[in-house]
């Protein structure tokens, strides 16, 4: 349940302050949840794997900027991180949701770049979104985890989500805003495990060379096979 609206009074400056610092202090309580997330992200992205992040209106600014931090960098330089912000691809999105409604803007990219052991992160500040809940059960029917960003809980997506870390206050602009916080602390926690994840990556590494690309196997006249 929400938190009672803190009083207000002052400036339009100090009031969006007070409802800030109200939600802040049980933010603190999440520490380890994104300490967790931080460690496991970085060895699935270690491996080879992909971050997918999607939300509407505010919440895809805040999914685009934490994409950005991940394929950028946050603060040190490193290797690039891959990480999609599935409402960004327009052309993909206005087509999807011309052909199969805007419920499935997300699901169907979803299916389409997700593999097995990826993480999904979804972020909703009513968590009742109907195309971020067929994300996630999206998501989960191909074996993604799914992460949830929201606002208050109990609420939908938080259900359908692996886990969720819900901002406790009624105010959209904050939970927004402490989205950001979080997503901050997500990917310094990733830049911190991210040296040890790919020494383990490195380790399991299979000798002889890796190929890349697209091979395709035809038969010659003779019935041999020709590698391309």
């Amino acid at each position: 349940m929400a938190a009672p609206r803190p009083a207000v009074g002052g400036t339009v400056l100090e009031d969006h302050l007070t409802r800030l610092a109200a939600a802040l202090l049980p933010l603190r309580g999440s520490e380890q949840l994104l300490a967790r997330w931080g460690e496991e992200l970085a060895h699935r992205l270690a491996a080879g794997g992909r971050l997918l992040v999607a939300g509407n209106g505010g919440s895809a600014a805040e999914a685009q900027h934490l994409t950005a931090e991940l394929v950028g960098k946050l603060r040190d330089d490193r290797a690039p991180l891959s990480a999609i912000a599935l409402h960004a691809e327009t052309s993909a999105l206005t087509a999807i949701g011309n052909d199969y409604g805007f419920p499935e803007v997300f699901a169907r990219q979803v299916r389409a770049h997700g593999r097995r052991e990826d993480i999904l992160l979804l972020m909703s500040t009513s968590g009742a979104s109907s195309n971020l809940l067929a994300a996630a059960r999206a998501g989960r029917d191909a074996g993604l985890r799914c992460w949830g960003l929201t606002g208050p809980a109990p609420n939908p997506l938080a259900d359908a989500c692996h886990e969720n870390l819900a901002i406790d206050s009624p105010e959209s602009q904050v939970v927004q805003e402490l989205h950001l916080v979080a997503a901050h602390v997500l990917c310094e926690y990733v830049d911190r495990a991210l040296p040890a994840a790919l020494a383990t990556g490195a380790d399991r590494t299979p000798a002889g060379p890796v190929r890349t690309g697209v091979e395709v196997v035809v038969g010659d006249t003779a019935g041999r096979e020709v590698r391309a």
